[in-house]
């Protein structure tokens, strides 16, 4: 009774993802997550395998790069098929063992592509005026309600195997250059050449049927590359799109540069913007069903010589694991964070430029903090992912609303941890290191190039040396690299003045091996698939305590930190180097 609770509150809403297995580029449009937490807590649940069994699974699960569900199935210790049956039971659907290789046409017909892709659907039948799919997350209430409006049938949801559903989408229902090409070629382009449009124009062509489909197939194929942004750019002659996908941007096959004001402002609907307001940016955040799932959209306009330019990110919890034993952080380091945020007091800092990863770790912390015993408050700008047992609070500058102010309602409101998204002035620094000192948990980040400038640069702030040494208790810096794609990983030399870079002398090399992708089908030829953090931990002991309170710069904390064991970010690089998990160029690009 208790599984089918965790069932109804969402945390394995999607545990039929899992059990495909594989990564998103081998396995089709979807993007399949690791939510290995939720999966061994079934396993715990129904007693199935030994908790030893299951440690070694997750370790195997981030070495493979594959899901903890799928290395159960494909090690027998768990049998798919009774899983989808006792799922069926609890939703009082139909389980469907089998589903057809062919579907007739009639039945493909009934659905999109857009629509197939967007909700992650295939239709397998038509009983009188029912319509029956499979759905790769059935468990998606909205579903029926959707479908059933936008094909103007009954539509009945059965339980399948999701690889099958995953692998029929892929037949029936592919997208590409082609499906754009024959959305754009529904458009009147003559009815758009004019910017300087009404509202009422501009509301009719965002609402035009081939815009919405073209908008929804843009973040559809986001989602299924695992983009963190969307970005939407107009130029005077060009209109472009291009995703970010692990660090890096791509471009889509641009469309037509007339379509610009009708595609953005599809899009400034979507995030409840208003849409006749091109002067100034603006910002909204939207919560999406796409390609199955429920992502949230944070949306960014800003006024351009020739147009807004408009930004998605792309905040997609589920393909994000809130679980520090996820991080890909060495051991020691797990350990020295958890020790951290166990303290009942102080500051923990984490640091490193934008996209390093920063809020997810400490996402992660506030995570395994979040017990019924502790109250927990966040002040972020904005709130990225919602946490359930935490008091969450939106930074909002036009009404005052600032860290500083939220900071200081916080300490009336009797907080055990708080979080603040980042200390960006002296004001800020003040409160949380007064908030430290007061008996408080102050979790917090900055940008910096190493844990060491964390230090320097509170001080730069103006904060006096003596309470930064009695406040902080540690520093975190990290980055994320990109991983070698493990299908197309082979033996590479690399360049002599890139290893000289390193720091590395020829005869540390004898014994070393070095990897890099040569680009496939699977990375999109990148070499590249799927990213890692590299770490620096700064516990900020009693002898750096007292080199902070006299004013030290950060080469001698640095140096203090590392004679005491630190690893540098360029150490923990290295370290991944000569496990073929990156390469040297990566590693020489962030650190």
């Amino acid at each position: 009774m208790r599984l089918w609770i965790e069932f109804l509150n969402g945390t394995l809403i999607s545990l039929l993802l899992l059990l495909v297995g594989g990564s998103i580029y081998s396995v089709g449009y979807i993007m399949f997550d690791s939510r290995n937490a939720a999966i061994i807590d079934l396993c715990r649940s129904y007693e199935l395998v030994e908790d030893s069994i299951l440690e070694n699974l997750r370790a195997s699960s981030e070495e493979l790069e594959r899901s903890v569900a799928s290395l159960l199935v494909d090690q027998g210790h768990i049998a798919k098929d009774a899983l989808l049956e006792r799922v069926a039971s609890f939703l009082g659907l139909e389980y469907r063992a089998t589903l057809p290789p062919d579907l007739p046409e009639v039945v493909v017909n009934e659905i999109g592509v857009d629509l197939a892709r967007m909700y992650g659907v295939v239709p397998i039948d038509i009983l009188d005026t029912v319509l029956v799919i499979a759905a790769l997350d059935p468990f998606n209430n909205q579903l029926v309600d959707d479908l059933s409006f936008a094909v103007s049938k009954e539509v009945r949801i059965e339980v399948a195997d999701p690889k099958v559903v995953s692998e029929l989408l892929d037949v029936y229902y592919r997208f590409g250059d082609a499906e754009c090409k024959g959305i754009l070629e529904e458009i009147d382009l003559n009815a758009v050449e004019d910017e300087e449009v009404s509202l009422e124009n501009l509301l009719n062509m965002a609402g035009e049927t081939p815009i919405i489909r073209f908008v929804n197939l843009v973040l559809s194929q986001a989602i299924r590359d695992k983009a963190s942004d969307v970005h939407f750019e107009p130029f005077e002659e060009e209109f472009k799109i291009r995703y970010r996908i692990d660090g890096a941007l791509y471009e889509m096959s641009p469309p037509p540069r007339e379509l610009a004001v009708p595609i953005l402002s599809r899009i400034k609907v979507i995030g409840n913007l208003n849409i006749a307001e091109r002067r100034v940016p603006q910002d909204g955040k939207v919560r999406q069903t796409i390609s199955g799932r429920s992502v949230d959209l944070r949306i960014s306009t800003l006024p351009t010589q020739y147009g807004e330019s408009v930004v998605l990110r792309v905040l997609d919890q589920a393909a994000t694991s809130l679980d520090i034993n996820t991080l890909g952080m060495p051991t020691e380091i797990v350990e020295s964070v958890e020790k951290t945020i166990e303290l009942p007091n102080g500051i923990f800092i984490v640091t490193g430029p934008t996209g390093s990863g920063k809020t997810t770790t400490l996402y992660s912390c506030l995570k395994r903090l979040n017990q019924v015993g502790s109250k927990l408050m966040t002040a972020e700008d904005p709130v990225e992912y919602e946490i359930d047992g935490i008091m969450q609070t939106a930074i909002n500058s036009t009404i005052d609303l600032t860290f500083a102010n939220a900071l200081k309602a916080f300490l009336r409101q009797d907080p055990d941890i708080i979080m603040v998204g980042e200390i960006r002035d002296l004001e800020t620094a003040q409160i949380a290191i007064q908030a430290s000192l007061t008996g408080h948990l102050v979790l917090s980040t900055l940008h910096t190039n190493d844990a060491a400038g964390a230090i320097t640069r509170l001080m730069d702030m103006g904060i006096e040396e003596f309470l930064i040494a009695s406040s902080v208790e540690s520093v975190l810096a990290q980055r994320l690299l990109r991983r070698i794609c493990v299908d197309c990983r082979k033996d590479h030399l690399p360049n002599v003045s890139l290893v000289e870079q390193l720091g590395l002398e020829p005869s540390m090399l004898a014994n070393k091996e070095f990897y890099a992708g040569s680009g496939c089908e699977t990375c999109a030829n990148t070499g590249y698939r799927g990213r890692l953090g590299i770490f620096e931990m700064l516990e900020v002991t009693e002898s750096i305590r007292e080199l902070i309170a006299s004013g030290a710069p950060s080469g001698a904390i640095r140096e203090r930190a590392m004679q005491q064991g630190m690893r540098t970010l360029r150490e923990d690089g290295l370290r991944n180097i000569f496990t073929g998990v990156t390469s040297v160029e990566e590693v020489i690009r962030y650190t």
